[in-house]
Parts: structure tokens; sequence; C-alpha cells
């Protein structure tokens, strides 16, 4: 096996040896559940980073397994898989780091740090999956192993969600193997190819194509929260925090988006959807989902829940970026995915922070926290304002690309859409941010909650506040060649299309 191989195999590896090494390791060993956990998501973004640079220098990265005869298995590198690769790696340090903290003297931390690495294996391999079967597989091990990770807690409420969860995951699964087949029996189970492999099928079988892009669309829109598959996010999110921000930030939402993005681009090709005439209804259920998910979050007083539907919105500006089939919008499309992960794990970290260091879990009860956590409502606030839009946040940069693709297109009805979103997102979310930094205290206040400043610890503090940081410089330095939208732009004009 060649180098370029064992390189791609060991980043998915790096994360899938300290889980199952976790799994085996006593609750009151702490210290070294820890070393495996970072050593894991050190090796894991080290990794990367070799395989960001061999791309960049022209290196090829390819691993192939046989698992039937015609019928492979295979792991590649390019530029758009790496760019989700990147995003996951980097926001799996943080979020270990969080959880560390978070989960400090909790039961079952063996299990679900295990289950935890077992996800980012997961997701590795949907990033470097290189054709529709590989995908598969790795999409369906997220199911699998996300669902311990929501049910964690043992509750009556985590175990509904549990229920919830699978109710909406296994169909969508049994779709997706269905369409793996028809494609299989098509296509031959092709690897994915710039513009698609579908098109000399499309003369004698349209219908047939027609109705698979229809199953994948529905396979992989449960994940990524779809109108009126999305019933499961809001539920899952009686997770702990560290779930959640996984959850919405890399892991099983981005999960959907992405592979929707292999579909249009890497299966069909952005000429023989347009020829089938899938593009337009999937930009329109993309259009209803954000502003559902916005008008869904306006009306929750719960903290999480209010986010949960957020990104309902929010993971649903992907999918129209991708539907759109204009260069502009898909460059748009590529970097919300970055800046949301970085925007949305940043808000899940605060809530948590609230959570954890005050036990406070509903917006009517962050009245005058600004002053009393001022750190981790900073990071709130820049989460909030630019998942709204305001500049120089990293939302700003992904809107503004997404409303000119949407004019590129010749759709620029779907600009009001974005403009209502956006209104709605500052419905949703300045109030919150009213509470933080212009209400007192309330006279009914807990000593919990009065008193000098007092921060989350560390170990919660530091992710939240570099995420933040992250947050604000990708939009303050969007124009440099090596920010997300710099990569989004040189990936859709450099010919290496998603």
């Amino acid at each position: 096996m060649s180098g370029e191989a064992l390189l791609l195999l060991a980043v998915v590896a790096s994360s899938l040896l300290p889980g199952l090494l976790i799994f085996f390791l006593p609750e009151d060993r702490h210290h070294l559940r820890s070393l495996l956990n970072l050593a894991g998501a050190l090796a894991k973004l080290g990794l990367v980073g070799l395989l960001l640079h061999g791309v960049a220098a022209g290196a090829s990265f390819e691993a192939r397994l046989a698992v039937l005869p015609g019928t492979e298995l295979v792991l590649r590198a390019d530029a758009t898989g790496l760019m989700f690769m990147t995003l996951s790696a980097l926001l799996w340090l943080l979020t270990t780091v969080y959880a560390i903290g978070y989960l400090e003297g909790s039961p079952h931390r063996s299990r679900f740090f295990g289950f935890f690495s077992l996800c980012v294996t997961a997701t590795a391999g949907i990033a470097l999956a290189g054709n529709l079967l590989t995908l598969f597989v790795f999409y369906e091990l997220l199911t699998l192993v996300t669902y311990p990770l929501v049910v964690h807690r043992g509750t009556p409420a985590a175990l509904a969600a549990g229920r919830t969860y699978l109710f909406y995951t296994l169909p969508a699964g049994a779709l997706l193997l269905l369409a793996v087949v028809v494609e299989k029996g098509l296509a031959g189970g092709q690897d994915f190819s710039a513009g698609g492999y579908l098109a000399p099928f499309a003369a004698t079988h349209g219908t047939l194509l027609t109705g698979l892009f229809v199953l994948l669309v529905a396979g992989f829109g449960v994940k990524a929260a779809l109108l009126p598959l999305h019933g499961w996010l809001p539920k899952a999110m009686v997770a702990p925090a560290p779930v959640s921000a996984l959850l919405h930030a890399v892991a099983v939402v981005k999960a959907g988006a992405f592979a929707l993005l292999r579909v249009v681009h890497e299966v069909f090709g952005v000429e023989l959807a347009q020829q089938l005439g899938v593009l337009a209804p999937l930009a329109l259920l993309a259009a209803a989902t954000i502003l559902y998910g916005s008008v869904m979050a306006l009306r929750q007083d719960e903290l999480k829940k209010r986010l949960a539907y957020s990104t309902v919105s929010q993971v649903a500006y992907i999918v129209l970026g991708i539907a759109l089939a204009s260069p502009v919008a898909l460059v748009g499309a590529l970097v919300h995915l970055v800046h949301q992960g970085l925007m949305k794990i940043t808000l899940f970290f605060a809530a948590g922070n609230y959570a954890e260091t005050l036990g406070l879990h509903h917006v009517h009860e962050l009245d005058g926290l600004g002053p009393r956590m001022p750190l981790t409502s900073a990071a709130f606030t820049v989460g909030a304002l630019g998942m709204i839009g305001v500049p120089p946040v990293a939302g700003f940069v992904s809107k503004l690309h997404l409303g000119a693709g949407a004019i590129d297109a010749g759709h620029g009805g779907l600009v009001v859409v974005l403009v209502l979103s956006g209104l709605l997102n500052a419905a949703y979310f300045l109030p919150i941010l009213h509470r933080l930094w212009f209400r007192p205290l309330p006279a009914t206040a807990t000593a919990t909650t009065t008193g000098p400043a007092r921060e989350a610890i560390g170990l919660l503090l530091v992710p939240t506040a570099l995420t933040a940081l992250l947050s604000l410089l990708v939009g303050v330095f969007a124009a440099s060649a090596w920010s997300p939208l710099g990569w989004a732009s040189a990936i859709v004009g450099g010919g290496d299309d998603p």
C-alpha cells in the first residue's frame, strides 16, 4: 500500500483507535482518557495538515478496498473534502477540550468519549469518501455512533429523543441503501467526478435518474434537517452541550449538507440536474426551510432549542447555495459550511457555559448576565451577530455571496427570503443580547447568579473564546487567499468543482 493511501487511513484511524481504547478504560482513569482524547485530536489535525500540504503541492491521495467483485470502498483527498475535514479536525480538538471540562465528575465518561471519537471517525470517512457506497457506509456509521451520545444522560427525555432520532434516520438509511443499489445497477458504482458521471444515462433513464435524485435528497435531507425531515434535531438538544455543539457545527447536519453537495456536483452534475428539473424544487425546499427554522426559533424560550431551530435555518442556506447552480452561490455554500460551524459551535459552547456554571437554560433567565459572565457573553454576542449577518463577522461574508449567487442564477426573488431570514435572525438573537447586556439581574436572582463576575472554568471558556475569535478573523480577513472564502473561491474557480 502506498504512503498516500496509508496517510488517508491514518487520518481515519487517529480517532478510531483512541475511541476503541477509551471504551475499556475504568471511569477513574480520567487523566489517561483525556490524554488519549487530546493525542488523537492533535494527531488528526497534524495528519490533515500533511494532506493539505500534499494536495496543495499537486499530490494525489487515494485508498481502495475491494469488498465485492467490482465494488470498492474508496477514500480520496480533494480540496472540497479537505475543507470539511479541516473544519472537523479543528472543531473536534476544541470540542474535546470543552467536553473534558463539561463532563468532569459525570458518570459513563469512557462510554461517552468512546462514541464521541467514533463520531469523528465517521465524519472523517464522509469527508474523504470517494464514491457513493463509501459515503453511505460512513454516513450510516455516523447514525449508529451518535445515537448513544443523544441518549447519554439516560433520562426519559433523552431516551425519547433517541427514539425520535432513529425514527427519522433509520428509514432515511433504507432510502439511501436503495439509492446506492440503483446507482450501482445503472452506473456501476463510479467514483465521484467533477461535473458528475450520470449524464450518459439521461437519454434512456431520465425518469429513473429523477427518482434516484429524490431518494438521495430524502435520505441525506434528514441529517441536513430539511423540511419536513427536521423533527429529530430540536428534540436531540437534551444531549450534553458538547454533543449539541458537535451535532450542529460539524458532524451530523453538516454531513447531510456535504453529502448533498457531492450528489449535486459529483454524481449528477449541475447540467444534468438542471435538465432533469430537480434543482429548482430543491432550492424552494431550502428557502422554505430557511424561513420555517427562523420562525420556529423565534418561538423558543429554551436557549438550546432556539439555537437548534436556528441550525435548521442556517444549514438550509448551504443547500440553497448548492441548488442555485451559480458559481457565486456555490462559493457562498462552501464558505457557509465553515462559517456556520464556527459561529454555531461558539453559541452552543456559550449556552453550555451558562448551563454548567449557573444552571440557566432559558432565554428569560439571561437578564444581566453580560457583566456577570463577560467573556462567555462576548463570545455569544459575536456568534449571534454573525448569524444575523452583521459585518465583519463570518456570517456576513456567506450571506453576501449567497444573495449575489441568487441574483447571478436569475432567482432574485430568493434574495427576499435571505433578507427576511436575516430580519428573523435579528428578531430572535437581539433580544437575547439585550437581556445579557442591558437588563439588570432580576430581584429574584439567586446567590449563584449574583455577586462578582464569575466565568466558566478554563476548559469551557478557552474553546468558546477561540471559536468566537475565529468567527471574527475569517470575516475580517476574508479577502486573504488562505481564508475559507479564498479556499472556496479557489475550489469553484480553479476547476476542483465540488
